[in-house]
């Protein structure tokens, strides 16, 4: 009898490699705020509790020729989409080698033209059009590259949602936007944010495909997202993943989370996080024994170490590259 990952088609090697990115995601995260702690990082945007909706995700997309726009959360995407810790770590203390900007933007504003990434902006939810525009591009090229794009339910509420929804929606374009509902738009909870029950549920008015997963289960975002990419590929239209998570830890660094919401609230949710829900699928199948989780957590602490004392020690930009990547050089096609 087949187990669910094989009747996905996913082998143990696949699952195993989603677990290692996903146990990445929150080694990663948690040195993040030992860094800022300590005074060596300024900020933290945290992605604790939806790693696993973002490397699932990611695992559905064709990772070699697909283009992402992540949100400010998604470090379990940008580890997915092949950006590594080391580059995470430069970015984080805003250093010259810093892939995403050189060291000019905030730590969560991704953007990697080697992996196919967006830059990210502040103002939330401008990755949707821009998403939009490069699946309108590949259209009109003839690439066969799906637009990936991520937001939070908060995010939803933004006018760059509707018109990005609503152009790639009568266009068709192979768009699969995820809302990452992870319960919270800073301070405000779920139910003053919008009146639907479902995000997934706006994509009826926009004449696209919806469906509300759940985010810490890993082989049903698999799924939703895999089946949303066939849509897409096939000239199908967009697609509306809403993943449904929860977030473990304060809106970033500069939040004190217990003005709006109990201990008591957080420490429930900790019981469905789907890092350890997944560990345990994973030990039940034989697939993460005792020594191959010792041995990935060793790893991973020696490629964190590695990458924060390279990353603390890398040089800053120069003033005389101030306005690199903001306007464009004469002579530079």
């Amino acid at each position: 009898m087949m187990n669910k990952h094989e009747k996905l088609g996913l082998s143990d090697d696949d699952v195993l490699e989603m677990y290692r990115l996903i146990l990445t995601a929150r080694r990663v995260d948690e040195r993040m705020w030992l860094l800022n702690r300590a005074g060596k990082i300024p900020f933290v945007v945290s992605c604790q509790g939806q790693e696993v909706q973002q490397v699932a995700a990611s695992f559905a997309l064709n990772r070699d020729r697909d283009y992402s726009a992540p949100y400010y959360r998604d470090v379990g995407v940008v580890l997915a989409m092949g950006m590594t810790v080391k580059e995470l770590m430069l970015q984080a203390f805003a250093k010259a080698e810093d892939p995403n900007s050189g060291g000019r933007q905030m730590p969560g504003h991704f953007g990697h033209k080697r992996l196919r990434m967006l830059s990210g902006s502040s103002p939330v939810t401008t990755q949707v059009p821009h998403a939009v525009g490069v699946a309108l591009a590949t259209r009109l090229s003839n690439d066969p590259a799906v637009s990936f794009v991520t937001l939070g339910e908060g995010s939803s509420n933004q006018g760059d949602f509707h018109e990005g929804c609503n152009f790639a929606a009568v266009h068709k374009l192979p768009v699969i936007v995820m809302v990452e509902n992870n319960q919270y738009a800073i301070s405000v909870g779920l139910g003053d944010q919008v009146a639907c029950e479902k995000i997934s549920d706006r994509a009826k008015g926009y004449g696209m495909y919806g469906e509300t997963v759940d985010g810490n289960d890993p082989f049903d975002v698999y799924r939703a997202v895999k089946e949303a990419h066939d849509r897409a590929k096939n000239q199908e239209g967009p697609s509306l993943i809403e993943a449904v998570s929860y977030r473990l830890t304060p809106h970033s660094s500069d939040d004190d989370d217990s003005s709006y919401r109990s201990q008591e609230e957080v420490e429930k949710a900790k019981e469905n996080d789907g890092l350890i829900h997944f560990r345990n699928y994973l030990k039940e199948q034989n697939i993460l024994t005792d020594e191959v989780e010792e041995e990935i957590e060793t790893k991973l602490k020696e490629e964190i170490d590695e990458a924060t004392d390279y990353a603390d020690q890398a040089p800053y930009a120069s003033e005389d590259t101030l306005y690199d990547h903001v306007y464009q050089t004469k002579g530079v096609n």
